[in-house]
């Protein structure tokens, strides 16, 4: 399938620019919408891998956009810069869920986006993004998050979280706890949310990320790339997206 790609800026807190990357199958018209996926990114910024998650949606029928989360741009290689930036983040969680509604805002009012039919895909600090989007009872019907951080801004609850959650998590992942995966549950059970949990053997974090292995090396940090976990939590993403958005 064909697509189109551009790039659409949103104004948030203090007149911060945020710059995102739109991509649409060309089927996608102002006469024809379909359905719209979020894409929160890790760590990193809107580097290649979400521009090409984006892409990959958009060749499977969703219009998809790649939030520029930390503004101007901004991206990085180097794990220190993007931990800074991260944690600065962090300490504003209101702000960055202000940054994450303004994004879906500009998102939904695009024509070829059917804003009534949104979903939110996260990886690693994105997981926490698309997670505490749901929580904060943003207008999505599905979230899913790969190697995803579930800590959340305040837990979800009931009548609130109203999206279903589709987690997938490596099972050698260090930097996400199978315990914080339980917790995760016991949260969403408390919440009555519609969840599902994968864990996928001999998968480290960043697992869907061909690019993991480079940058741990450049970094210093336990990440692994693992083709086989990628393409199964892969499919088994755009089958959730599909049942419930489409």
């Amino acid at each position: 399938m064909s697509i189109k790609t551009y790039e659409i800026k949103t104004t948030a807190d203090y007149g911060m620019e945020l710059i995102s990357y739109i991509a649409l199958p060309e089927s996608a018209t102002d006469e024809s919408s379909v359905p719209g996926i979020l894409v929160a990114p890790e760590w990193w910024g809107v580097v290649e891998h979400p521009r090409e998650v984006t892409e990959r949606l958009a060749k499977a029928g969703f219009a998809a956009i790649a939030m520029d989360i930390y503004g101007e741009g901004k991206l990085t290689t180097d794990a220190a810069q993007a931990n800074e930036w991260m944690t600065q983040m962090l300490e504003d969680q209101d702000k960055l869920m202000g940054r994450c509604r303004a994004i879906l805002n500009d998102f939904a009012d695009q024509l070829p986006v059917d804003g009534k039919r949104l979903g939110v895909v996260g990886y690693c600090f994105g997981g926490k993004i698309a997670l505490d989007m749901a929580r904060e009872g943003m207008p999505v019907k599905a979230v899913a998050t790969f190697h995803g951080n579930p800590t959340p801004k305040q837990p979800a609850e009931k009548g609130k979280f109203t999206a279903k959650a589709l987690i997938a998590h490596g099972r050698d992942d260090s930097m996400v706890s199978m315990q914080a995966i339980d917790g995760l549950k016991q949260e969403l059970d408390n919440a009555g949310v519609d969840y599902t949990v994968d864990v996928y053997d001999d998968a480290q974090h960043g697992f869907t990320n061909p690019n993991a292995d480079k940058r741990a090396e450049e970094n210093g940090v336990d990440l692994g790339y693992n083709e086989k976990a990628a393409n199964q939590s892969w499919d088994k993403m755009i089958d959730f997206m599909t049942a419930n958005l489409k």
